[in-house]
């Protein structure tokens, strides 16, 4: 019989830990884009600093 409330109360516990959770993505179609583009953007400025980087070392060889 105690493993009945046990399971209650287990059961309450995560019941209350999932509605604290954030369920579904609440950005509109033009944030996520304009996300999505700054995010291009870094990524861009990475590749490009790679790019100068990988050719100053074959440059010196």
């Amino acid at each position: 019989m105690a493993r009945g409330n046990q399971r209650d109360k287990a059961r309450e516990k995560n019941l209350k830990a999932q509605a604290g959770q954030k369920s579904k993505n609440t950005k509109t179609g033009s944030e996520m884009q304009r996300d999505k583009e700054a995010v291009a953007e870094m990524m861009r400025q990475k590749q490009a600093a790679a790019d100068a980087k990988r050719a100053e070392a074959g440059a010196k060889k």
